[in-house]
């Protein structure tokens, strides 16, 4: 039996608990079920309390304090531990069920999908182990195309990620009631196909000299992989958050197994020879 999830990611502050909980939210409303998992052991406040929680198996704070580590490197060492101990992981996933869309809500530590190889080992467990079809769901706060260079390191960021995870992936411009009076529609589609053009002039303008050729190789590099596109959304905007989760369905082929319902009140009974007219 296949399994549905989506890892939502993104750097501190790209508001991806927000749209956990508005998704969670918008799928009650749509009476579909989903399984919210909190992946982040320094998290303590939710809109929805998860249905498992890495702080079950292991808190920041306890490692911190245990192994004299700081918040990057105490929250590396718990998703070491987590991988040391996936059976605990797999006893709270349980057999689940293919109508069921998982939520895998990750921490804000970027390292963790950019830079060492966590979550995608994570992400390889649970499509092995439990047959899951994964997306990846990358936030970057809106207001990155206000700041050009911003901009230019948060395309560098979800391509890596790309990279790294090996799954379908989305990229997504979050909170873009910020910017809606800053930016016009015209320029803002060059954003949203991630043209880097868009950002060389600026670059050099903001770096010394000597740094140009440096700056054009990795626009060169983001424009060679040609990967990065980016998906408006506002986490308060139903319409918003369906649009997005028609995206994540693509990706993870949900309606293709899914069964025809028919609607409440609808005849069900059908023959053939009854007369049309």
């Amino acid at each position: 039996m296949s399994r549905f999830g989506v890892f939502v990611m993104g750097p501190a502050g790209s508001g991806k608990s927000t749209f956990c909980s508005a998704l969670i939210q918008h799928l009650r409303n749509s009476k579909r079920s989903c399984v919210y998992v909190n992946l982040d052991p320094a998290a303590e406040d939710f809109d929805y309390e998860p249905d498992i929680d890495i702080k079950d198996l292991i808190s920041l704070e306890d490692v911190m304090e245990e192994m004299g580590l700081g918040p990057n490197g105490g929250l590396m060492a718990c998703f070491e531990f987590l991988l040391e101990n996936l059976d605990w992981f797999d006893e709270a996933l349980g057999p689940g069920d293919e109508e069921a869309l998982v939520i895998f809500d990750c921490p804000g530590q970027i390292e963790l999908y950019t830079h060492v190889p966590i979550l995608p080992t994570l992400s390889k467990h649970l499509r092995t182990r439990h047959d899951f079809s994964l997306c990846a769901a990358y936030l970057m706060e809106s207001t990155f195309v206000v700041d050009k260079a911003k901009f230019f390191a948060g395309t560098l960021s979800a391509m890596s990620a790309m990279i790294m995870l090996e799954i379908p992936h989305l990229n997504i411009l979050s909170k873009m009631d910020l910017v809606k009076e800053q930016v016009p529609r015209r320029e803002l589609k060059r954003y949203l196909d991630s043209d880097p053009s868009i950002i060389t002039d600026d670059i050099h303008a903001q770096t010394n000299p000597r740094f140009h050729r440096l700056n054009e190789a990795i626009v060169g590099l983001i424009d060679d992989f040609s990967m990065v596109q980016f998906l408006k959304m506002e986490a308060r905007d139903e319409d918003s958050i369906q649009a997005v989760l028609s995206y994540i369905d693509n990706c993870i082929g949900w309606s293709e197994v899914q069964e025809p319902k028919i609607p409440d009140g609808m005849e069900t009974d059908y023959d053939p020879t009854a007369d049309d007219g």
